[in-house]
């Protein structure tokens, strides 16, 4: 909508989706794909994203889909998904419904590997998934804490009794520290501020250097997958 005195630090879904897809098809390289969805904004956006991607790098894409965000079961499109003959599954949307897909496919001899956005990064996904969860891949933000130039930053944090690498942590602020750095060099002004924003060539910060398009989103964001374990950790996906 280009407002002028709106920005943002994290990706946006059409940076997300193509990391998903990426990693899928260098590293994976499933011959059949299912892509979910939960018929909503978010999750059929990124799986739409992901899907066309797919597509691009020559991957078949046997099954574009919805399904009800909120049912309880879920066998008929796990029964799909087997007829259709798929190896691998990617679901747009959110970890209750990732949950129950994990689950009931497990429960149905559907082994597959199943991957969704960071909607579905949520340690309540175990409860609901059990241990079918183990091996779930999950795209999120880096791990901008593991970043050996970020050790006074997180150290900070553990002072507070903060962790560094939650959701949002160093996102957050590293847009203090985009702000910060913008009333240094424009002055108090929001007008200032905000045209400062919008044409420098970066600014450094925890996340490396950002700058912005004229909507306010950011030029790029290192997106990464992650792989969900069973007793709620996750680690970098090789």
């Amino acid at each position: 909508k280009n407002y002028h005195f709106i920005f943002r630090t994290i990706g946006r879904d059409d940076q997300q989706g193509p990391a998903a897809a990426k990693f899928i098809a260098e590293k994976l390289k499933p011959k059949k794909v299912a892509v979910l969805h939960d018929k909503q904004s978010y999750g059929q956006g990124i799986a739409s994203s992901v899907r066309d991607d797919l597509k691009k790098a020559k991957i078949d894409v046997a099954l574009f889909e919805g399904i009800n965000a909120g049912d309880s079961d879920y066998s008929a499109v796990i029964t799909k998904l087997k007829g259709a003959g798929v190896d691998f599954v990617y679901y747009g949307g959110y970890h209750p419904e990732m949950g129950l897909l994990l689950r009931q496919a497990a429960e149905q001899g559907l082994k597959v590997k199943m991957m969704g956005p960071e909607g579905v990064g949520n340690p309540e996904v175990n409860a609901i998934a059990g241990p079918a969860v183990e091996g779930m891949l999950v795209t999120l933000p880096a791990d901008f804490a593991a970043n050996p130039k970020n050790a006074a930053v997180v150290k900070a944090f553990q002072d507070k009794k903060r962790n560094a690498s939650g959701a949002f942590q160093l996102t957050s602020f590293a847009a203090t520290q985009s702000l910060l750095a913008a009333i240094k060099a424009a002055g108090d002004s929001p007008a200032k501020v905000a045209d400062w924003m919008h044409k420098t060539s970066g600014v450094d910060t925890v996340l490396g250097p950002v700058s912005w398009n004229k909507q306010g989103d950011l030029n790029s964001f290192d997106f990464q997958v992650f792989q969900w374990h069973k007793d709620g950790s996750k680690s970098l996906a090789k």
